[in-house]
């Protein structure tokens, strides 16, 4: 193990983008205007973005939605692998951060596939649920851990089977063992885990990742049946 395995893992990060993952101007436009906006560089990678893409075209996904915006850069991976009549709803609590998406998501020519909803994601998934808003294809769970079981109960609410839920940074630099923790964005992590591995409609997994992003996780779980 090199030194600073952070180094290696930011190198081999590096080399495998040059080859897999070939950047433009609207993905590199937004985490550009991300960091001029003062906005926590807390996206994705670009090799995990284009994963969440090449995920939802393997399930043939027509309706996304996304549980985080920050600054949109997931879900414009995502939105690319969306059909001409496809759709992604995103939400987003914080009104500066959307008006930085919005911006983002206008120029990668997304605006007609890709809404963003401002507001408390519980509140606004609590509203999609009695407009039956559902179902959705593809669901990406990254925003606030403290809320991820109630936002793991809302997806599976917005679910059909066969419908694809991924949930990020469930590791959290191999804190998610530590039972005891007081930190309350593992404890979500934690029960977040615990819910889906308990629920008989579920089938899911869970990988560490490293990489530019530091050490983390992600779960992936299908919907088995109502």
């Amino acid at each position: 193990m090199p030194d600073n395995p952070y180094a290696m893992w930011h190198a081999v990060d590096q080399y495998l983008e040059a080859r897999y993952v070939p950047s433009d101007d609207a993905l590199n436009a937004t985490l550009s205007n991300t960091i001029e906006a003062g906005m926590a560089e807390i996206n994705v990678a670009p090799n995990q973005g284009k994963m969440l893409m090449l995920f939802a075209m393997m399930c043939g996904a027509k309706r996304i939605l996304e549980i985080g915006t920050l600054a949109g850069y997931s879900a414009i991976w995502m939105a690319r692998a969306l059909p001409e009549d496809g759709q992604l709803i995103t939400l987003e609590y914080d009104p500066r951060h959307a008006e930085v998406a919005q911006k983002n998501i206008d120029l990668a020519g997304l605006s007609d596939k890709v809404e963003i909803r401002v507001g408390r994601a519980v509140d606004t998934l609590a509203q999609m649920v009695v407009a039956g808003e559902g179902p959705f294809d593809f669901i990406f769970i990254d925003a606030d851990k403290p809320s991820n079981p109630q936002y793991l109960d809302y997806a599976l609410k917005l679910s059909r089977p066969g419908t694809v839920i991924v949930g990020d940074n469930v590791v959290r630099d191999g804190a998610v063992i530590d039972a005891k923790t007081s930190d309350p964005n593992v404890q979500g992590v934690r029960q977040f885990n615990d819910l889906i591995a308990a629920n008989p409609r579920l089938s899911a997994t869970a990988i560490q990742t490293v990489g530019s992003k530091g050490y983390d996780g992600f779960a992936l779980a299908i919907v088995l049946g109502d």
